[in-house]
């Protein structure tokens, strides 16, 4: 990985858990991008008939990684899933409306949907980058490619445990609700060197990114 990649996000706050030569290793032979969805798209608050939300922000972030995956990869496509401990309405319309492969719902049991997933879409569990923020996502931590968490400041505990248990490979400096998975995406497309091809095909709207839209909006997605 770069070098000034690397310092320019860990002088905003973000750490590197996973040695950069480590973390450019598991990142090449990721094939799926999969994230959890309260605390990680948003600040996970909850109340009666109260759903979560999501932001522009992190879902252009998650297009264009996708965008530049597809660039960077021979013009396939990344697949993409979303599991989550609750029957979240947002993350479904999230999912389908960003035509994301697969969602699991109200699963408390990470690891069983994260198998099962594995075993349908045919995916090793090395070729799988997870975003996550709490307990039960660890079970899916444990056995991913490459981790990614997104930081909460009040769980230092759990920051220190996830650290000394090696359970991510990067921790976010911002938090679920803040763009956090912005802050992801960004870094991973820094991370394909690629980020102004990114940038220029996607607000010219070119052929390129036309070809990839098109591709991607055939995705339809399989709710579990």
């Amino acid at each position: 990985m770069n070098t000034d990649l690397i310092h320019l996000f860990e002088e905003l706050g973000g750490e590197f858990v996973s040695p950069s030569s480590l973390f450019a290793k598991k990142w090449s032979k990721i094939k799926a991008f999969v994230f959890d969805w309260d605390g990680v798209f948003n600040t996970g608050i909850k109340g009666h008939e109260v759903t979560s939300h999501f932001t522009e922000a992190d879902s252009m972030g998650v297009n264009m990684l996708r965008f530049s995956f597809w660039l960077k990869n021979d013009q396939k496509q990344a697949i993409t899933g979303i599991i989550t401990g609750q029957n979240n309405q947002s993350a479904l319309h999230f999912a389908q409306r960003e035509h994301f492969n697969i969602v699991y719902m109200g699963k408390a049991n990470k690891a069983e949907a994260f198998s099962d997933m594995c075993t349908r879409l045919d995916l090793k569990p090395e070729e799988v980058m997870y975003v996550f923020d709490d307990v039960l996502d660890l079970p899916v931590a444990e056995k991913a490619g490459l981790r990614m968490m997104i930081n909460r400041y009040s769980s230092p505990l759990f920051y220190h445990h996830v650290k000394s248990e090696k359970l991510a490979d990067y921790i976010t400096f911002n938090e679920g609700g803040e763009n956090a998975v912005r802050e992801v995406c960004e870094l991973l497309i820094g991370a394909n060197d690629n980020y102004s091809d990114v940038m220029k095909k996607r607000s010219a709207f070119s052929g390129d990114y036309e070809s990839y839209l098109n591709e991607r909006n055939k995705i339809e997605s399989k709710i579990l």
